[in-house]
């Protein structure tokens, strides 16, 4: 079912310069969980000014850890004509409220709650044409909504998914029971894991990278609880059994993945975080008619490769975009 028209939004100024922001609040006591401070939960939606409500608009979800902060896929999007928004979820980024759970699920279907409002929100500025595009875990949460909201989105772009768990099959299945087992029973307590910080050297400014970000808003390590684990597992679960997003997907991901437990240079030039393959042999499960490209040397979020490698990229996102999304 199409969101309905929303009541006209409130548009303050956001930290991005050129952007503005709208809170997308969430019903009291639908959302609280034990233990965390009784503070409002919601969304937060970021638009690119002046969005332009004559053109069509797109629906940007981030990934894990994360908020939406790329700006220059922002003016990627104005480029192409579309008007640009962004929906920092419940929990995260610009939404993230003291003492809240960082990034806490319990089941990422939980988010159609806000992506609705977002949607209504976008459909009342005059916007009745939308593609959504989701970066790694939000890739997830949007195929997951695409597929159970048929006819909302015109077109769906992912940005590197998490449609499986990495590793061997036995390997995910001893992952799968021991992290669904014990959510059960506190899914609150956090995962005792470590992160080399590899993936954040490759892509933050001051350690190397390119971009500048709030490193409280994108942490290294940030915080994985149980309970959202095997939100995730459910998740691949339901790709595994097969999708059927009605409108027309492309992923896109690197061509190869590179990991370890030392820094190597070949992370440079890598998707650090996920299986790229494991996304590409994923992809086919979502639809009907699902396009796969492999990005020579990308990182996990591609929009932030080095300069070559975005290039190429946005090249093939545009030339997809203008095949299946003509204006």
């Amino acid at each position: 079912m199409i969101a309905p028209r929303g009541v006209p939004a409130v548009w303050r100024p956001d930290v991005l310069d050129g952007f503005s922001r709208t809170d997308i609040p969430l019903l009291p006591g639908s959302t609280l969980v034990a233990g965390e401070s009784d503070t409002p939960i919601g969304g937060v939606l970021v638009r690119r000014d002046p969005p332009g409500d004559e053109r069509p608009a797109v629906l940007y979800l981030h990934g894990w850890n994360d908020y939406f902060f790329q700006t220059h896929l922002a003016d990627f999007w104005a480029g192409l004509g579309y008007a640009f928004y962004a929906l920092d979820l419940r929990r995260y980024g610009r939404a993230l409220q003291p003492g809240q759970y960082f990034g806490y699920i319990t089941d990422l279907g939980d988010y159609a709650r806000e992506i609705d409002g977002a949607v209504a929100t976008i459909r009342s500025a005059g916007h009745d044409r939308i593609v959504l595009m989701g970066h790694s875990t939000g890739g997830l949460t949007g195929a997951l909504y695409a597929d159970s909201h048929p006819g909302v989105f015109e077109a769906v772009v992912l940005n590197s998914p998490w449609l499986e768990l990495s590793g061997n099959a036995v390997l995910r299945q001893l992952v799968t029971g021991l992290v669904t087992g014990a959510a059960r029973m506190a899914p609150t307590t956090v995962l005792p894991m470590t992160d080399q910080g590899f993936y954040r050297r490759t892509i933050l400014a001051s350690e190397g990278g390119e971009w500048d970000f709030d490193t409280a808003w994108k942490r290294s390590p940030a915080p994985i609880r149980l309970g959202w684990g095997r939100a995730i597992v459910r998740g691949h679960e339901q790709v595994a059994a097969g999708l059927d997003i009605a409108a027309p997907v492309i992923v896109l991901c690197s061509d190869h993945s590179a990991t370890g437990l030392t820094w190597t240079d070949e992370m440079e030039r890598a998707d650090t975080v996920l299986d790229a393959d494991g996304i590409a042999r994923r992809a086919p499960y979502l639809g009907r008619h699902v396009t796969v490209v492999r990005i020579h040397d990308g990182l996990h979020d591609l929009t932030l490769s080095p300069a070559p490698v975005r290039a190429a990229f946005f090249r093939a996102l545009g030339t997809w975009v203008a095949a299946y999304c003509g204006l």
